[in-house]
């Protein structure tokens, strides 16, 4: 008689790590596999619990596992082809750490038998993944996939921070039998504040009153309650509050305190904080210059001025706002929401680009910020916005906002995205439009189309260099030829316009939000 008991197909790598995956809550992996991932892809394709997402290029996938954080507060995976994937990956990761965002690579490799031979493909994976990552570890043994998957997992996090993980995987360890699914250990608690802390910036901010900047990072931004505790602060003790001009994700619009960023260009931040003698840290770092320039400062703060720490980035930074607001018996600030604002009309300046923007924004919407010179003052008008999400991009490498999209599209499901684009800026990742479209994700894109690398022209000046010559002129502009970014996001499959004024900006932001996909507005500027 035939054996009825059912043949059992031994468990390989790729399948172990796949489950891994599912069982420690990693539920989304965005792709741009090779021949070393076949394996895994194999596995991704036959087992239930993670979703892929394709990227075009590996920009895409980094930025949009960046995004997807920032959203959810859950790790995604990425799916890169050994050393030149990720290092094609490489800035957005770079832009992921100082958002501090986890993420966890998954980065294919040769088999362990090959790696001895000088193949056209081998690199110095471990020093390209050493150099953005937090933990890097190369799997040995199928059998050891799944642990190794979990302690990657684990490392993602850091208290209150996430953490770039990045987990090489041989082409044999996928293939190869005798896997072992593993499950990582929950995400363990923030870091609390010690009450010592908490007394002492007390005492600072009672004693300095407005000669005291309460700075807000990381915690202190994210949340409308650590807002809410700190205008409370402010109010009962006269101190000024102020958030980091880049910030992983700052709630605005009504119904929020507006919390004054810190601005962008050195000399303006140091008059911001000139007359300040302690900054009391939220969540925050010392504020230092984006670049160095002949003959000023580093430093933002001013000469003498003292720092103190309330919370490091690590700690429950809302918990210790709301701590200190009950040490001071901060009563809740009163709050005054302008007024919405009507249609704008007229040519497109940067205030009527943001009052256009502000005006046909949904509620619940998340904004991601890569505009670079045209949007620095679009925060007064998105006071009067619905209630949103803001996102910037943390580490200043170029290419940031249209994957992020993606990612904050993917991890915040129902709510309607926006990106404010510079066209330089959005040359970098365009192929995320792709995955827009491929996903249906309702994002809009308004590109500015100023035909430059209008940040540089003003760097240009803030360093002391000039233009004598076509040579410098020709590396700073866009417009020979001037890039059409209807055709260009037609391309993709994303429907586009270009508008004129900030009356047929506003009426085509509605019009895109109303149609529930992907969009695309050209606004010359």
């Amino acid at each position: 008689m035939p054996d009825p008991t059912p043949m059992v197909t031994p468990m390989n790598g790729a399948e172990s790590l796949v489950q891994t995956l599912a069982h420690s809550g990693v539920d989304l992996c965005f792709t741009n596999p090779g021949t070393s991932e076949m394996h895994f892809v194999a596995a991704l394709d036959r087992l239930p619990g993670v979703r892929c997402v394709l990227g075009l290029f590996e920009g895409v996938c980094t930025g949009a596992a960046d995004g997807y954080w920032r959203m959810a507060r859950q790790p995604a995976a990425t799916l890169l082809h050994l050393g030149p994937g990720l290092g094609n990956g490489w800035a957005n990761l770079h832009n992921a750490r100082k958002a501090r965002s986890g993420i966890l690579n998954i980065v294919g490799d040769h088999a362990l038998e090959h790696l001895r031979f000088e193949s056209p493909l081998k690199s110095d994976l471990d020093g390209v993944a050493g150099s953005v990552s937090h933990w890097v570890r190369h799997a040995r043994s199928a059998a050891e996939v799944g642990a190794d998957a979990a302690a990657a997992v684990a490392a993602t996090r850091d208290g209150a921070l996430g953490c770039i993980a990045t987990l090489a995987l041989p082409a044999d360890t996928a293939w190869g039998a005798g896997g072992v699914p593993q499950r990582a250990p929950a995400a363990p608690p923030a870091a609390p504040v010690a009450g010592e802390a908490v007394d002492a910036a007390a005492r600072t901010l009672r004693a300095l009153g407005s000669r005291a900047v309460l700075l807000l990072g990381a915690g202190g931004s994210a949340s409308e309650a650590a807002l809410h505790a700190a205008a409370a602060i402010a109010a009962a003790t006269g101190c000024r509050v102020l958030a980091e001009f880049y910030n992983p994700r700052m709630p605005g619009g009504r119904g929020r305190p507006r919390i004054e960023r810190l601005p962008y260009a050195g000399d303006a931040a140091r008059q911001k904080l000139s007359g300040a003698e302690v900054l009391v840290l939220a969540g925050s770092v010392e504020p230092i210059g984006f670049f160095a320039y002949p003959g000023k400062a580093s430093q933002l703060k001013p000469e003498g001025c003292a720092l103190q720490t309330l919370a490091t980035p690590q700690q429950d930074v809302p918990a210790a706002l709301q701590a200190l607001a009950e040490a001071l018996q901060a009563p809740s600030a009163p709050h005054a929401d302008p007024a919405p604002l009507g249609v704008p009309s007229g040519p497109l300046t940067p205030e009527s680009i943001a009052a256009a923007i502000a005006a046909a924004l949904p509620a619940q919407a998340v904004v991601v910020d890569e505009a670079v010179t045209t949007g620095r003052g679009f925060g007064p008008a998105m006071a009067a916005a619905a209630p949103h999400d803001w996102l910037q991009g943390m580490g200043g490498a170029i290419g940031y906002g249209l994957p992020c999209a993606v990612g904050a599209a993917l991890g915040a499901p129902g709510r309607p995205v926006l990106t404010l684009e510079g066209d330089g800026s959005a040359m970098y990742t365009l192929q995320a439009l792709w995955t827009m479209a491929r996903e249906s994700l309702p994002i809009g894109v308004v590109v500015f189309a100023n035909r430059a690398y209008r940040i540089l022209q003003g760097e240009l000046q803030g360093v002391g260099a000039r233009m004598s010559g076509p040579k410098a002129a020709a590396m700073l502009s866009l417009d020979h030829p001037a890039l059409d970014w209807v055709a260009l996001a037609k391309g993709q499959g994303v429907p586009g316009c270009r508008v004129d004024d900030a009356a047929a900006l506003c009426d085509a932001l509605k019009r895109g939000y109303a149609a529930g996909g992907p969009f695309l507005i050209e606004v010359p500027c």
